[in-house]
C-alpha cells in the first residue's frame, strides 16, 4: 500500500472513532432519564427547537466528512491535466512595508514552472513600492543565472489608491494565465499550494477553489485564539466541497478559472468583502467551488483586540452586503443551483447570525439551568465533544504539526469560543447600526509585525 493510501485510511480512520464517539454521547444523551414532570421542560425544548436548524447543519455536514477524502482523490486524478498551464498569482497590496516582499518570494519559491506573479501597489503611503521596485530589480538579475526561475515572469503595477477590488480587476486585465489565484500581502504561500489548488480544477464547471488559510504567528494568545478558529472553520469546508459549494472562499488563498471571473465581469467595486461576493456570485451563475485542504497559504492574524475586531467588522458587514445583494438565491429551486447551498447553508448562515444576536440570553438560561438543577450532562457533552473534534480536527490537517501547539487547548475550546463568538457579536451589532444607517465602511487595517 502507497503512502497516499496509507494517509488516506488513517484519515477515514481517525473519522470512524470520531464518529463512533459522538454517537456513542448522543446515545446516551438521548437514554438519560427523563423526567416529564420537571417544570422546565418546556424551556428545555424550545431552547433544543431554536438550535434544531443549526444541530442539523453540523449534522449534515459531520457525517458527509468521510466523503472528503475519497471525492478529493477522484478529483486530483482528472485535475491532473491542468498541472503546467500558465497561473497569474495576483498580490494586492496597500501599505504593505513589513510583510510585502516575504510574502512576493514565497510565490516565488513555488517554482511553478509556467507562472506570472502580478504585484498591484494600490497607492502606499508607506515603502511599499520602494521595496518593491527593489526586489524586481534583484529578481532579474537572479533570474539571469538561476534556471529553476526561467519560467517566472514577475510584473508591477503601480496605482493610484482605488481601493481592493479595483487593484484585482486591474491585474486581471494585464493577466495572461488561464488560472488565477489571489494572497494577500501579509500571507506566506506554501510550495506546493499552487499545484493543490490546480488538481481541484478536474471539470470545466469548477470555478473557483478555495485554499486553507492557517494562522502564522500563533505565538500570543489573541494569535492561538484566531489559529483554533480558522482550523475549525476551514475544517467544514470540507463538507461544502463535497457539495461542491464552498461560498466563503477568501481572498489570503483563492484559485479561480480565469474565463469564468471575465465572463461575471471582475470583482464587486461596491462590497467590502469582494473575495465572498465573488465566490457567491460564482454559485449563482450555477458554477462549482472546491476546497483544497492541502493548498495551505499562512496569514498574519491581527495582533491586538481593536484589530481583530475591526477585521471582523469588515467580514461582517460585507458578508451581510452580500447576502442583500444574492437575496434571490434563499430557497431558490432553479436547476442551476445546488440545493445544498440555497436550502441549507445560506439560509443557515443567516440562522445562525440571527442565534448570534441572542446569543447571551441563552447562555444565561443555559448556566442557569445548569446550575438550578444541577444538570451537568448537557454541559459536560459539550465539552468532550468540542475536545473530540477539535483534537480530530488536528490528526487530519495537512499541516497537523503546526497545530500541535493546540492540543493542550482542546478542553478548553468551548469556552474559548465564547472568546471569538462576542468578537463575533460585536461586529455583528455595528454591521446591523451601519446597515440601519446606511453607512459604508472604509477599509480597516492593523499593525503588521510581519510572518
Amino acid at each position: 500500500m502507497n503512502n497516499k493510501a496509507s494517509f488516506l485510511k488513517a484519515k477515514l480512520g481517525w473519522l470512524a472513532l470520531f464518529y463512533s464517539i459522538t454517537c456513542g454521547i448522543i446515545y446516551l444523551a438521548i437514554t438519560t432519564q427523563y423526567q416529564p414532570d420537571d417544570q422546565l421542560t418546556y424551556l428545555r425544548v424550545a431552547i433544543f427547537i431554536l438550535l434544531m436548524p443549526i444541530i442539523l447543519k453540523y449534522l449534515v455536514q459531520l457525517f458527509t466528512l468521510p466523503f472528503y477524502s475519497i471525492s478529493e482523490r477522484l478529483n486530483a486524478r482528472r485535475g491532473q491535466r491542468q498541472l503546467g498551464k500558465k497561473v497569474s498569482v495576483l498580490i494586492p497590496a496597500w501599505n504593505e512595508e513589513v510583510g510585502i516582499i516575504k510574502t512576493i518570494q514565497s510565490v516565488v519559491d513555488t517554482e511553478y514552472a509556467d507562472l506570472e506573479v502580478i504585484v498591484i501597489n494600490d497607492g502606499s503611503t508607506d515603502n511599499t513600492h520602494k521595496l518593491i521596485s527593489s526586489y524586481i530589480e534583484l529578481f532579474e538579475t537572479q533570474k539571469q543565472s538561476n534556471t529553476s526561475l526561467k519560467g517566472i515572469e514577475l510584473r508591477y503595477l503601480n496605482l493610484t489608491n482605488g481601493g481592493k477590488a479595483n487593484a484585482l480587476n486591474r491585474g486581471l486585465r494585464v493577466a495572461t494565465g488561464e488560472f488565477i489565484i489571489t494572497i494577500d500581502a501579509d500571507s506566506l504561500m506554501d510550495k506546493l499550494a499552487i499545484e493543490k489548488m490546480l488538481l481541484r480544477f478536474s471539470e470545466p464547471k469548477v470555478g473557483a477553489v478555495a485554499g486553507n488559510v492557517i494562522i502564522g504567528n500563533k505565538s500570543r494568545p489573541i494569535a492561538a485564539l484566531q489559529q483554533l478558529e480558522y482550523l475549525y472553520g476551514f475544517f467544514f469546508k470540507r463538507a461544502d466541497s463535497v457539495f461542491n459549494s464552498v461560498y466563503i472562499i477568501g481572498g489570503a488563498a483563492a484559485a479561480y478559472r480565469k474565463s469564468i471571473l471575465s465572463e461575471l465581469g471582475g470583482f464587486d467595486h461596491q462590497i467590502i468583502t469582494e473575495d465572498i461576493e465573488m465566490s457567491t456570485r460564482i454559485l449563482s451563475a450555477g458554477y462549482k467551488t472546491r476546497y483544497a485542504a492541502d493548498a495551505v497559504v499562512y496569514t498574519e492574524g491581527p495582533s491586538d483586540w481593536n484589530g481583530l475586531c475591526n477585521q471582523r467588522l469588515r467580514w461582517k458587514f460585507g458578508r451581510l452586503l452580500t447576502f442583500i445583494k444574492h437575496k434571490d438565491l434563499f430557497f431558490s429551486a432553479k436547476p442551476k443551483l445546488n440545493p445544498y447551498l440555497t436550502f441549507l447553508l445560506l439560509p443557515m448562515a443567516v440562522y445562525a447570525e440571527l442565534t448570534l444576536m441572542i446569543e447571551g440570553l441563552l447562555l444565561t438560561v443555559f448556566y442557569g439551568y445548569t446550575f438550578l438543577t444541577n444538570d451537568f450532562f448537557p454541559l459536560v457533552f459539550v465539552i468532550g465533544f468540542m475536545s473530540i473534534l477539535l483534537t480530530m480536527q488536528i490528526m487530519v490537517d495537512s499541516k497537523r504539526k503546526h497545530h500541535l501547539n493546540l492540543l493542550v487547548l482542546a478542553p478548553l475550546a468551548w469556552i474559548l469560543f465564547y472568546l471569538i463568538d462576542l468578537v463575533e457579536w460585536q461586529a455583528l451589532f455595528r454591521s446591523v447600526k451601519r446597515l440601519a444607517r446606511r453607512q459604508q465602511l472604509q477599509w480597516q487595517k492593523w499593525v503588521r509585525v510581519g510572518l
